[in-house]
């Protein structure tokens, strides 16, 4: 079985993440999976460090349709037995040729379809309908998370014999491996994720506010359209000590801020299965977040973690205060014992052994029910 994943190529989140790490386990259990990106990028220069097969399309601009032809000879050249996109650009593309290709199509949703393009106007408006008649027309769908299952389903249209099921997956890492922790003064808390609306860093300064606390300090790590109006927010509360705006951050360089942090936080209003999570308990840093992406399979109970109402305020402070307060010998069991259900619940390798069988059963080599 021959498979090709196909990504615009410039994305920096729990996309390129999620791409690479599929595609690392691929190469270690000897599967036939390549990578292609319609422009060079952090996703090409990801994978081609980590070995992974790459072709890079060469597309001059976001909407440079003059690659369709080269793309179409690509796939069928290539006698690939499934194409699998990533991200809504990919899925216009190959929505424009599907008729022209031999393989079968499969998209994989990380995000909720219907708020990838919010706030951007028109515009936004247009290419959530494009992107969602190309998912009405692939031939199936990995949709991470029951939530984003039921979401397609139910507002989009798409038939539940369509979609697949599958949960995020990460390498995860021996204790031993890890760099060790060093001292620090305050109480720090690690947002990682992009500044957009979506992700509701706006209710995390508020809550920073309404700790009251000074000890504690909050750290963003990423970019997007919002950033300026959250450090702008960040002012206007007075917190502007207590927060700082990072950026975008490697994966390194965010490893290496694991190493002082007391915390980690989403206060999202929507996410699929959040990888960041996944990646800071690995390094047995605790999580708290809001109640998306079905994060009760994450985070099963108290015990391992800290779970608040999506947009409520009040509760996110409550939840906020409730793991600033807590032991600090505690909050270190409660790390471990999660990272060790993790481990065990959400490998690369229960990943890409439910993602072949799904493979397998769009191309009629398995019987049985979809998820």
């Amino acid at each position: 079985m021959k498979v090709l994943h196909i990504n615009a190529g410039l994305e920096k989140g729990g996309g390129l993440s999620h791409i690479v790490n599929l595609l690392t386990e691929a190469k270690i259990e000897n599967a036939d999976f390549e990578l292609l990106t319609l422009a060079d990028g952090p996703v090409a220069q990801t994978a081609k460090k980590a070995g992974i097969k790459t072709t890079i399309l060469g597309a001059q601009s976001r909407y440079d349709l003059s690659v369709l032809k080269r793309l179409t000879k690509f796939i069928n050249r290539g006698n690939f037995d499934i194409v699998h996109t990533h991200g809504a650009r990919a899925n216009l593309f190959i929505s424009m040729i599907k008729k022209q290709i031999n393989a079968k199509w499969i998209i994989t949703v990380h995000s909720d379809p219907l708020k990838d393009f919010e706030g951007r106007g028109m515009l936004g408006n247009i290419f959530t309908k494009f992107n969602v008649l190309a998912l009405k027309k692939a031939d199936g769908i990995f949709a991470i998370t029951q939530n984003f299952s039921d979401l397609l389903v139910k507002k989009i249209g798409i038939p539940k014999t369509k979609i697949c099921v599958i949960y995020n997956g990460i390498f995860f890492h021996k204790n031993s491996e890890l760099p060790k922790k060093y001292a620090h003064p305050y109480f720090n808390i690690i947002n990682v994720g992009r500044t957009e609306k979506v992700k509701g860093q706006d209710l995390l300064l508020k809550a920073i506010k309404n700790l009251n606390d000074k000890n504690v300090h909050l750290h963003i790590a990423g970019d997007g359209s919002e950033f300026n109006n959250l450090r702008a927010l960040a002012r206007d509360l007075g917190i502007s000590s207590q927060v700082t705006f990072h950026g975008f951050l490697t994966q390194k360089e965010i490893t290496k801020l694991y190493q002082k942090m007391d915390l980690a936080v989403l206060t999202s209003y929507s996410e699929s299965f959040p990888l960041v999570l996944l990646e800071a308990s690995d390094n047995l840093v605790p999580i708290l977040s809001t109640d998306v992406g079905d994060i009760e399979k994450m985070i099963p109970d108290e015990k391992s973690g800290f779970i608040a109402q999506i947009g409520n305020l009040n509760d996110i402070s409550k939840k906020l205060k409730l793991a600033v307060t807590t032991n600090k010998d505690d909050l270190e069991a409660m790390a471990e014992r999660e990272k060790e259900y993790l481990m065990h619940a959400f490998s690369m390798k229960n990943q890409l052994v439910a993602i072949e069988n799904y493979y397998k059963l769009v191309l009629g080599e398995n019987s049985g029910k979809l998820s």
